[in-house]
């Protein structure tokens, strides 16, 4: 059975910083896409960033370009999204997901529906 746990979210000021984590279990991790995504409340779901777990390729949307990093451990199961220069329009439900395919191909498009294991999310909410 499939794990997916994120951790990590909570109240900041504009300008602080976050660092979500994410937990798989269950789950050939290896060369996997392993993605983070975001949905606000009345907004669709989008794609933040997301990273090969093989070789560590990072992609991630333009509006976090410079501000979020995406990592991995492989020894722990984990990826992070650090998260830098918060603004308020960066809060939401954040999301960790992971990809059946051992294929990288998909990976750079951060696209919620080559997804097929998900967490809860974890709440980051941002205040002015």
């Amino acid at each position: 059975q499939v794990q997916v746990v994120e951790s990590g979210g909570g109240s900041v000021q504009a300008g602080g910083s976050l660092r979500l984590s994410c937990a798989v279990s269950g789950y050939i991790y290896s060369s996997r896409c392993m993605g983070w995504f975001r949905q606000a409340p009345g907004k669709e779901r989008e794609g933040v960033a997301a990273i090969y777990t093989g070789g560590g390729s990072t992609y991630y949307a333009d509006s976090v370009k410079g501000r979020f990093t995406i990592s991995r451990d492989n020894a722990k199961n984990t990826v992070y999204l650090q998260m830098n220069s918060l603004k308020p329009e960066d809060t939401a439900m954040y999301y960790c997901a992971a990809q059946v395919t051992t294929s990288p191909v998909l990976c750079p498009r951060i696209k919620d529906y080559d997804y097929r294991y998900w967490g809860q999310g974890t709440q980051v909410t941002v205040s002015s």
